[in-house]
């Protein structure tokens, strides 16, 4: 028997199948899926790979797999396949994203060991012998004692605090026979902490109850239906997906819900948790340990979690029996992975639910335009929640003109309008969300005799600087450098920091409000593990006056005593280079203005612009999507933006300029040659926006059109003659199909 073989390697001249034997001792145990262990080439260590097909014979003389490792479906495997053609890389990168995190074949890898904990139980000779007590010496040996026979199973440290005895005393009943040490696998169990705080199922509104019916049908004719929620922030969207998986738990099925922020996921768990228990729930994403991960994914293969938490990457959980999938905050970038595999889950999430048969629901109060534009052309089935659930207003939302400040002599981060909100929310005892959506202290340092701007020596970006540690910084590549007080290229020392990041709001509210009690929510405050739930956890319960934060505060937050927020520049996300700048910029008011008097309390909502006549800040105020889609769709269909066409970014990159331009010419004639004649119109190479990022130079083609399969396979082939010819072996090539960031 022959096995077909992808070698894991990003070389894409191996993205390719090899031919190899499978010994006789594992015919029964390779199949397609199996992850094995071969020689290849002249390397002296053996290379892991993946078997995509099991066939008779070869017409090569080849040599014999060496081992086994873990398998997997065939159906993952064809999954694979298919996104390797769709997102242009290789099946043995989508093929790790479906394996248990932690494991390493190789014969010099290092895999994750399972976690082991010594217990401590009674042995059979102190049990048997009826004089074991009076042979126990002073009052230590028979606390720890009376304190074991009612509570076997407990760890030494426990036993230490609980009994409140010394380690010694353990160990000399230990030396006698009379204890002994049993060591057993524990999980890495991220919920271990979590407590259980009572969720009680909710009576649904009609709204609520409507869509629920609609999707239940979908559940109970085992059938593919994609479903859009479109409601309103606090409209319930989250008790309907509760009760939904509910209903699918019923029926002995599982569910995954995606969400695109690890810092919704704790909120997120403390529901589910109230309503389901630890027990059934699993939880995926980057900020747990790699042991963590390990030991949630073999709880989900194991059939032990029937719901499934998490990130972009939770879409592949070995989740047996899936009887729906939820991607909430569907909008999100965040489902977009910006590196090889360049996939969507969203995407991946359609392709799984039609082979399994059952319901993709998505969920926003501010829909992807191109979800909503399929919901309109009904090739999507569109749910609406208009109201809040709780019966609570929407906020009501003033617009500040940056520029009439400015006239009237106020330079200061703050709107007169937003002063005396703060102000009057701190006399009341109630709660403030400030977003601006830049890091750091100052966006950019310049020198105001020649105009010299401090760059990163890596990559063609301003520096940030960032106060805390006194540091300039690079966004980019993570250089960092000290600040400097005379000019790198005149000798000024008229330098000047501009810009307003997170740490100078901070720093101007406790100087204008010293009385209030801030806490600040950025990448620089969340680096350590948990550290987003114990910054929300530490504004919903220690009586923290004000919340700043970026875009992590933005999404699917619920504190009950919130009713201000305030927008400091809602410029920021209207004047970048995407077509998407007007769809971000209503998304993100929306979304933040949505924390706003979610309860009893009514809210208020200041978004300070230098743009207020700009429609998405307009309709913002009204926040009326449907308004803002109208405009913006015909818009999209003037220009052929997405969703009337797809937009192909090929990006390359490496330390040779030179090697880079001729590189991308050629690529950019094969393709004008081959998919202009199937209504593709591709542009010359150009510079990116960012040219030079971690010493890397950066050009890109950009290409308008739709992409078929039919495209795809063109894509393909033209790139693999160029890997096959080994030309630009210094330069990276990347495709990606509608990306987030067109940076």
């Amino acid at each position: 028997m022959i096995a077909e073989v992808i070698i894991d390697s990003r070389a894409k001249k191996l993205n390719r199948k090899f031919d190899y034997k499978i010994p006789d001792n594992l015919r029964d145990l390779i199949d397609v899926g199996s992850r094995v262990l071969v020689p290849f080439a002249n390397f002296k260590t053996l290379e892991q790979g993946y078997v995509i097909k099991i066939k008779e014979k070869t017409e090569f003389e080849v040599k014999e797999i060496a081992g086994l490792d873990e398998n997997l479906s065939q159906y993952k495997v064809e999954l694979a396949r298919w996104m390797a053609r769709k997102y242009f890389c290789n099946v043995s990168e989508c093929i790790k994203l479906m394996l248990t995190p932690g494991t390493r074949s190789k014969e010099t890898g290092k895999r994750i060991q399972d976690k082991k904990v010594n217990f401590i139980y009674l042995t059979d000779k102190f049990r048997e012998n009826l004089n074991s007590v009076e042979l126990l010496r002073g009052e230590k040996q028979k606390k720890a004692i009376e304190f074991i026979s009612k509570n076997e199973g407990f760890t030494i440290p426990e036993i230490m605090e609980l009994a409140d005895v010394s380690r010694e005393t353990i160990n000399s009943l230990i030396k006698k026979d009379f204890l002994k040490i049993e060591e057993q696998k524990v999980d890495r169990n991220p919920l271990a902490l979590k407590r259980k705080e009572e969720n009680k199922k909710l009576k649904l509104t009609d709204e609520q109850q409507f869509a629920y019916n609609k999707i239940t049908k979908a559940i109970e004719d085992k059938r593919f239906e994609e479903f859009l929620i479109y409601g309103v922030t606090g409209s319930g969207k989250t008790e309907v997906y509760m009760q939904l998986i509910e209903e699918v738990m019923n029926k002995e099925r599982g569910a995954i819900l995606l969400v695109p922020e690890i810092s919704l996921t704790p909120q997120m768990l403390d529901r589910f948790i109230g309503r389901f228990g630890k027990e059934k729930l699993a939880v995926l994403h980057s900020k747990l340990s790699i042991g963590e991960r390990h030991d949630e994914w073999i709880k989900i293969k194991e059939n032990r979690a029937k719901i499934v938490i998490g990130a972009r990457s939770a879409i592949f959980a070995p989740l047996e029996n899936l009887g729906m999938i939820i991607v909430d905050e569907e909008h999100d970038n965040s489902y977009k992975s910006e590196s090889n595999p360049r996939y969507n889950a969203k995407e991946i999430a359609e392709k799984i639910c039609k082979q399994e048969n059952i319901p993709l629901v998505l969920g926003s109060a501010t829909p992807d335009i191109s979800s909503f534009y399929r919901a309109k052309q009904k090739d999507i089935t569109l749910l609406k929640l208009t109201k809040r659930a709780n019966n609570s207003n929407l906020p009501e939302v003033e617009i500040v003109d940056l520029r009439k400040e400015l006239a009237s002599g106020n330079k200061s981060m703050f709107s007169q309008a937003l002063y005396e909100s703060i102000k009057e929310n701190l006399k009341n005892k109630n709660q403030t969300i400030l977003f601006l959506n830049r890091r750091g202290y100052s966006t950019f340092i310049i020198c105001r005799e020649c105009g010299y701007t401090m760059k990163c020596p890596n990559c063609n970006i301003s520096l940030t600087y960032h106060s805390f540690n006194n540091k300039l910084k690079c966004h980019y590549c993570g250089h960092e450098e000290n600040i400097v007080n005379k000019c790198p290229s005149c000798g000024s020392d008229k330098i000047r920091y501009f810009g307003t990041g997170t740490q100078k709001l901070e720093q101007e509210i406790k100087k204008i409000f010293p009385e209030a009690r801030t806490i600040r929510m950025d990448v620089d405050t969340v680096t350590k593990k948990n550290s987003h739930e114990e910054i929300l956890n530490k504004f919903k319960n220690e009586n923290i006056d004000i919340l700043i934060g970026t875009q992590m505060v933005v999404k699917g937050h619920h504190f009950p005593k919130v009713t201000l927020v305030g927008v400091i520049s809602a410029d920021s996300s209207l004047n970048i280079d995407d077509f998407r700048a007007n769809e971000k910029t209503f998304q993100i008011l929306t979304q933040v203005a949505g924390r706003a008097g979610r309860e009893k309390l009514p809210g208020k909502v200041i978004i300070q612009t230098y743009n207020p006549d700009s429609f998405p800040i307009e309709f913002s105020k009204k926040q009326d999507y449907e308004l803002f889609y109208k405009t913006e769709i015909e818009l999209r269909k003037q220009l052929k933006y997405p969703p009337f066409c797809d937009i192909i970014v090929i990006g390359f990159s490496g330390e040779d300029q030179n090697e880079i331009i001729k590189f991308s010419t050629l690529v950019h004639n094969m393709l004008k040659t081959n998919i202009e004649k199937y209504g593709i119109n591709v542009f010359m190479p150009m510079p990116a926006p960012i040219d030079k990022i971690k010493n890397k130079y950066r050009w890109r083609i950009i290409a308008k059109g739709s992409v078929t399969e039919e495209v795809t396979i063109v894509i393909n082939k033209c790139l693999q003659n160029f890997y096959d010819l080994g030309i630009g072996k210094k330069t990276n090539i990347s495709v990606d199909i509608n990306p987030n960031n067109m940076v």
